[in-house]
């Protein structure tokens, strides 16, 4: 039989869990609305934000040449599509704010004093990193396909198709830039050392290489334009760890909260 203590520690245990879940029911339905609000202000603009997106291809397209629709629904859905992501990639800032207003009631002081930074830093390295495809990857990606189109065949791009393409060259190199906050995150946590790292150094190097050479053209210029900026932000990582990570030397101390638990 439980003792009347027992019982209000359940009650209290049952009332946080619910507290907790109402919470994050809201934190939800305000990201929800963010993307929903922003979708419809943007949804008359749709066709301009596609033609936007395609210029870079479009500017490169042999005279004569054009983007086609090979389905009924392709010029609706493309653009409609195209606008459900530009929302959520502008609504990103909020959507982590939610999330950061969920977690950090949990946190200790000093995973909150590394979060709320390395959250903004994240935003601002996958805009980065979508802006550097779009101005400098994707000219020379458009240029180097429609130059090596063999003669007698002309280049018409099915416009889903482009879309699904970008998309995805947006997602790698947004992903690419975030480096440096995943190297702080892996020192942070005392999976890895700065010195372990920079004895990786020439492994991370033909790695960048490789990843550059997977996601560009088969061109030298192209691979080194995305190959030497990982490196680069890999070595701003391993800097930002050195300043800010107390003892990112050793695993012990590079753990969140330091020995604060001794």
């Amino acid at each position: 039989m439980s003792t009347p203590y027992t019982d209000q520690n359940e009650t209290g245990e049952a009332q946080t869990l619910i507290s907790h879940l109402v919470e994050l029911r809201v934190c939800l339905l305000r990201s929800l609305y963010s993307v929903i609000i922003l979708f419809f202000l943007l949804f008359y603009f749709s066709n301009d934000l596609y033609h936007a997106i395609a210029t870079p291809l479009l500017e490169r397209l042999p005279p004569g040449s054009s983007m086609i629709a090979t389905e009924v629904a392709s010029p609706f859905l493309a653009p409609f599509k195209l606008t459900f992501f530009v929302a959520l990639y502008l609504a990103m800032p909020y959507i982590l704010y939610q999330a950061w207003r969920f977690v950090a009631p949990g946190l200790y002081a000093t995973e909150k004093r590394f979060m709320l930074p390395l959250i903004i830093t994240s935003v601002l390295l996958f805009y980065t990193g979508t802006a550097f495809a779009f101005f400098v990857v994707f000219p020379l990606i458009f240029a180097f396909f429609t130059a090596i189109a063999p003669e007698g065949v002309m280049v018409m791009t099915d416009i889903n198709h482009y879309l699904s393409f970008i998309l995805t060259i947006f997602f790698a190199f947004g992903l690419s830039f975030e480096i440096p906050v995943a190297t702080f995150l892996l020192i942070w946590s005392g999976f890895i050392t700065v010195r372990e790292l920079r004895e990786k150094r020439p492994y991370i190097i033909v790695a960048a290489f490789v990843i550059g050479m997977l996601l560009t053209p088969p061109d030298v210029m192209s691979q080194i334009l995305l190959a030497v900026p990982i490196w680069l932000l890999f070595e701003l990582g391993l800097v930002l760890s050195e300043k800010f990570i107390p003892g990112g030397d050793t695993r012990e101390d590079s753990l969140p909260g330091g020995n604060a638990g001794s």
